[in-house]
């Protein structure tokens, strides 16, 4: 059964190099990024753009990943290809229930937070107009693979061995503080945190998609699939 698969884990070497490439991740380069850029600018006497920060920083996290995790990667592909039609139905169920439970969320949301924006996806869409080519890169093919073997493969894999619910609580609450907690310490402004229930929904079903599935390439190709509409709505 394609469920059993999913309860192959990292080893422990993975998870020991994984947890500490996650801290970094989250809570680390958020706000040391842009300062190792302008120092680099500086030593190369020249400024770097934008856009190409960004293609060089998800080009090293895409690197970092696959160094750390290839040996989950590779195994998590055979689960793929020994499951192909499952992982398949995964992903569409997802999508018809990202949407539609998306869609109340936000909804909810709006009428709670009246005055606040989501600041993640107005930095996305002015990435968009500043570097369309590289943006799409990131955001559909880049940003889903990092973030699906760091918080459905890290995280929930390997806590559901402790337990399905405590796998799914925490991995949705970790994926939806990486999207908001920078805007709410950048502003000063704790009440950022509430729009976290916008990322509730779509890291609930990421996870259900790797579980049911049985193999990571399944909630990636979710993700990639949800953010390429997300592009499209706000390009």
């Amino acid at each position: 059964m394609a469920k059993s698969k999913a309860s192959t884990y990292m080893t422990a070497g993975e998870q020991i190099a994984g947890a500490v490439f996650f801290v970094i991740y989250l809570l680390v380069l958020p706000f040391a990024a842009e300062p190792i850029f302008d120092f680099a600018g500086k030593l190369l006497g020249t400024d770097i753009s934008s856009g190409l920060r960004s293609a060089i920083y998800y080009y090293v996290l895409f690197a970092v990943t696959i160094i750390i995790f290839h040996k989950f990667i590779a195994r998590t592909s055979r689960q793929a290809l020994e499951g192909i039609g499952g992982a398949v139905k995964a992903v569409l169920l997802g999508l018809v229930a990202l949407y539609g439970l998306n869609e109340l969320v936000y909804r909810l949301t709006n009428l709670v937070m009246t005055n606040r924006t989501n600041l993640n996806d107005v930095t996305i869409s002015a990435q968009i107009e500043d570097a369309p080519r590289t943006t799409m890169l990131i955001v559909i093919f880049l940003a889903p693979f990092v973030e699906e073997v760091l918080f459905r493969g890290l995280v929930f894999g390997n806590l559901r061995a402790k337990g399905r619910v405590w796998a799914y609580a925490v991995s949705c609450l970790l994926f939806a503080l990486l999207h908001v907690w920078q805007f709410a310490v950048v502003h000063q402004d704790m009440a950022y945190l509430l729009l976290m229930i916008q990322y509730l929904v779509p890291g609930l079903v990421l996870a259900w998609a790797y579980d049911r599935s049985g193999t990571l390439w399944s909630s990636i190709a979710l993700h990639a699939a949800a953010n390429a509409l997300a592009v499209l709505a706000l390009a």
